[in-house]
C-alpha cells in the first residue's frame, strides 16, 4: 500500500490524478480503477465506511483493481477498510491525507509494515522554475515570497497570492487541526502559528513558545502537535555533534512552505532573508532524503547536521558573507568539527565563492537547481 502523505494543496491530489491518468494511457480498463477524492461533491456523499465498503465490493474481480482513495482520513473506520484491501491481494492500493496521523499505531498494527509513506512538499525551486519559467534570480525572490505551493501563481499577482496563501492557512487550522483537536479556538492556535513562523531557525522548546504567547504549556503541548500533525510545520531536533547524540531540549521549527510564513504574519519574513532561506534550504535537505537535526558543537551552533545512511553533511546558511567577520562567523562552527564529513555554507552571494580549507562556498541558487 501506497500511503501519500502532505500538507493541504501542496500536489497530493493531482500525484493521484496523474496516475490514474498513466494507468489509463497503458490500457488499463475504467472499471478497473476506483479513484475518489473525498473533499469533492461525490465523495462527501460517501460519507460512511458502510458505503464505501459497498463501492469497493462491485469491483471486477478478475484481475488487479487500482484504488485511490484520496483524503479518505475523514471516512469513519477507514483504517480497516483499507487494510482489508491490501489482505485480499487483487487491489493495488494508494491512499493520501493531510494529517500525519494517517500513519497511527492503529493503521501501522493493521498494515504490519505492508505500506510505504511517500512525501509530498511542496515545490523545490527547481521545480518552481518548470512551472514558471524565466529568470532564476527574479523567480527565487518570487519563490522566497510566494512560497511553493502549485496554485500560488506570482503571474497572477500580490493580491492572488496573498488571498490564496491567506485562505489555505486558514483552512488548515481550521480543518486540520481544530476540527481534530474538536475546538474552536482559532485565536489561540493562531496566536500560536504566528508565534513560531517569527521564530523559525531560533533555537526553542515548548515552555519558551508558552513564554512567548502567554498561554499555558498544555495549550501550547496540544496545539503545536496538532499543526505538526497536520504538516504545518516540521521540527529539527538538536543533535551534539562531539556525543553523537540527539539532545531531549530544545530544537528549531520550520515551514512547510515559506509563502504562507510571510502572509500569516505580514510579510515581516521576506524582510528576514536569513531565516528564510534557512527554512528553504531545511525543505529541501528533506526532499534529498537526509533526517536533518539542528547543529550542537561544545559552544557553537551549526544549522544543518543532515544524515542519510552512513553519511553525514554539515550546512551553514547565511544571505551574505562578503564581510570578513560574517565570513568567519559563519566559517569557524564548521572548522571546529574534526571529522571527515563535507561541510558547506550556502549563501546569497555570487562573489567569494569557492573553497576554504575544505569548506565550500556556493550560491544557494546553484545549490538548489543542482
Amino acid at each position: 500500500m501506497k500511503v501519500i502523505t502532505g500538507m493541504r494543496r501542496c500536489g497530493k491530489s493531482t500525484l493521484l490524478d496523474q496516475f490514474a491518468e498513466d494507468l489509463r494511457n497503458d490500457g488499463v480498463n475504467e472499471d478497473h480503477i476506483f479513484h475518489m477524492n473525498f473533499e469533492s461533491f461525490e465523495g462527501q456523499e460517501t460519507v460512511s465506511g458502510d458505503e464505501l465498503r459497498a463501492m469497493l465490493r462491485s469491483l471486477p474481480n478478475d484481475r488487479i483493481s487500482y484504488v485511490l482513495l484520496d483524503e479518505v482520513q475523514d471516512v469513519d473506520g477507514w483504517e480497516m477498510i483499507v487494510a482489508a484491501l491490501e489482505a485480499e491481494k487483487r487491489f493495488d492500493v494508494y491512499i493520501t491525507g493531510s494529517n500525519s496521523d494517517m500513519l497511527s499505531t492503529d493503521l501501522a498494527t493493521h498494515l504490519s509494515g505492508r505500506y510505504i509513506e511517500i512525501k509530498v512538499l511542496p515545490l523545490s525551486f527547481k521545480e518552481y522554475l518548470q512551472l514558471h519559467p524565466g529568470d532564476r534570480e527574479s523567480r527565487f525572490d518570487q519563490y522566497l515570497r510566494y512560497g511553493g505551493l502549485p496554485d500560488s501563481d506570482p503571474d497572477r499577482g500580490e493580491r492572488f497570492c496573498r488571498g490564496y496563501l491567506e485562505g489555505v492557512f486558514n483552512t488548515i487550522l481550521v480543518k486540520d487541526v481544530l476540527s481534530r483537536l474538536k475546538t474552536d479556538d482559532v485565536g489561540r492556535i493562531g496566536t500560536i502559528a504566528r508565534f513560531l513562523y517569527s521564530n523559525i531557525g531560533n533555537v526553542t522548546n515548548r515552555s519558551a513558545i508558552s513564554k512567548g504567547t502567554g498561554l499555558n504549556q498544555a495549550t501550547v503541548d496540544r496545539y503545536v502537535e496538532g499543526m505538526e500533525d497536520a504538516l504545518l510545520f516540521h521540527h529539527a531536533d538538536r543533535y551534539d555533534i562531539v556525543g553523537k547524540r540527539l539532545l531531549s531540549t530544545n530544537g528549531k521549527y520550520y515551514a512547510s512552505d515559506v509563502g504562507m510564513r510571510n502572509t500569516a504574519i505580514s510579510d515581516k519574513g521576506v524582510q528576514d532573508l536569513d531565516r528564510t532561506i534557512e527554512n528553504v534550504v531545511y525543505l529541501e535537505l528533506i526532499r534529498r532524503g537526509y533526517d536533518v537535526r539542528t547543529g550542537s558543537y561544545r559552544d557553537k551552533e551549526v544549522d544543518f547536521s543532515a544524515v542519510k545512511g552512513d553519511e553525514t553533511e554539515y550546512f551553514q546558511v547565511t544571505e551574505t558573507m562578503l564581510a570578513e567577520d560574517t565570513r568567519d562567523r559563519e566559517m569557524r562552527p564548521l572548522r571546529s568539527i574534526r571529522d571527515s564529513f563535507p561541510k558547506t555554507v550556502l549563501t546569497l552571494d555570487r562573489f567569494g565563492l569557492g573553497n576554504y580549507e575544505g569548506i565550500k562556498a556556493i550560491n544557494i541558487i546553484d545549490w538548489l537547481l543542482e
